[in-house]
């Protein structure tokens, strides 16, 4: 009698096309998804492209405030991205000094705090009228970190307009700032002034400006500098001592330091603006977002916004969410220039000369490839190894079970994230084409991208 034929074992090319078929169609399916997800109206979700009210509650939601007089608002998780509730979100409305969050966005984290600048008189020049000033003085330097505290605690144009000219002048920052907006997929957002002070067609959202504040709380400087309620600023020189004087000056965000675990950000105002006002606080581990923007009266934005924070916190768990916060498409390395402190890096160029997989998700049938597609083919190659040295190892196996003498079995070690691949010394896969392939999977294993 013969004995029972044994299945054969599927080869080592047919397993690695089934693993990278598999792994590419994951990969390929998820930017898929997020190109059906953010192609609707309104960036986000459908449902934040409305005028009205819109919320999802679950039973024991609490009830939305009932004295909102914002022409438009939203209130999100800034952990998860989930807008609990919104208004009008995409509504475009002048936006005032709230714009400010984005200038930080773009030019904040290109140069070291510690940095003193000498002032120019050609750099205060061409504020607007009745712009709301720190007191920044020509002729006398400045640390980058005093000119922040002045951005965020007072609002100063004076000193967005010296940090705009240290970036390479106004036009250039407007510039970058509009890029930067489209990077955090903000696209209700126009750009006219670093500042926010009120030009023809300069118009933001609550949507938008929900955006550029998560971004912002990102950076360390950022938070810091948006939470400080007073600091000392550099003052002119005395004329009887010729020392430096230096005053205080206090955060205009009224919920500063009122608002149990406000962390900032920013308030804004202006005649033809009105009130608005960004805000986020942190509760039981869980940060929340909110942005109110031009309600019936300038005082009402904050007594408005403090409302709907209470609202998002005793809401947590029992409110679907009506749309999302969109992430960030620029890579890590080129947000925003350079870390606080750090070298300069290559910036403005869309990631152009950073591997494929590092570089921002394709949108709309752009040339290249998305990070996840990359990660996909790493993964797939790493699982083609994998599965055809098991392959080998169990036909080594096997042989050594009828001869005493057989060589050693091919060793697995730990790749990246756990995925086992060959050994490349002598014992590894028996010929000179998989060991190419097993060198160039490590390689691709240990170039995945990041995340933040």
């Amino acid at each position: 009698m013969q004995p029972k034929r044994q299945p054969k074992p599927p080869s080592a090319t047919r397993i690695a096309a089934v693993s990278a078929a598999s792994a590419l169609a994951l990969a390929v399916g998820a930017p898929a998804a997020l190109a059906q997800d953010t192609g609707s109206s309104a960036v986000g979700g459908e449902r934040l492209g409305r005028s009205d009210v819109q919320v999802a509650p679950l039973a024991g939601a609490p009830a939305l405030p009932g004295e909102l007089t914002g022409r438009s608002w939203l209130v999100a998780d800034a952990g998860t991205g989930e807008v609990l509730a919104a208004r009008n979100a995409h509504l475009p409305l002048p936006p005032a000094s709230t714009l400010k969050m984005l200038f930080a966005d773009t030019v904040l984290p290109k140069f070291d705090r510690s940095l003193e600048h000498q002032v120019t008189a050609d750099e205060l020049a061409d504020l607007g009228v009745g712009s709301s000033l720190v007191g920044v003085k020509e002729n006398l330097p400045y640390r980058v970190e005093d000119l922040w505290r002045g951005v965020f605690l007072s609002s100063g144009n004076d000193a967005v307009h010296v940090l705009a000219h240290m970036n390479g002048g106004v036009p250039q920052t407007v510039s970058e700032m509009q890029a930067r907006a489209r990077s955090l997929q903000a696209k209700d957002t126009k750009v006219a002034s670093p500042d926010g002070y009120d030009m023809d067609g300069q118009v933001s959202s609550a949507y938008d400006l929900t955006l550029f504040a998560r971004a912002g709380l990102r950076n360390a400087d950022f938070r810091s500098y948006c939470s400080t309620r007073t600091a000392r600023f550099p003052g002119g020189l005395d004329k009887n001592t010729g020392q430096r004087t230096v005053f205080d000056i206090a955060n205009t965000d009224r919920l500063l330091g009122k608002y149990p675990g406000l962390i900032g950000v920013k308030n804004g105002y202006t005649t033809n603006a009105g009130a608005t006002f960004t805000g986020a606080a942190e509760r039981g581990g869980r940060t929340l977002l909110v942005t109110v923007m031009h309600p019936q009266a300038q005082g009402r934005v904050y007594d408005e916004a403090a409302s709907l924070l209470d609202w998002g916190f005793a809401a947590t768990g029992k409110v679907q969410p009506v749309g999302q916060l969109v992430e960030d498409l620029a890579p890590q390395a080129t947000a925003g220039g350079t870390p606080s402190g750090g070298t300069p890096q290559a910036a403005g160029n869309g990631g152009a000369d950073l591997p494929p997989w590092s570089r921002p998700p394709v949108l709309h049938g752009g040339p290249g490839l998305a990070p996840a597609l990359w990660s996909g083919a790493a993964l797939a190659t790493g699982l083609a190894v994998w599965g055809a040295a098991r392959t080998v190892g169990r036909r080594r196996a096997s042989a050594r079970s009828t001869a005493s003498a057989a060589p050693a079995a091919p060793m697995l070690v730990g790749g990246p994230s756990g995925v086992g691949v060959m050994g490349i010394g002598s014992t590894g896969v028996g010929s000179r084409s998989h060991r190419r392939l097993a060198r160039r999977t490590l390689a691709l294993l240990r170039r995945r991208p990041r995340r933040g």
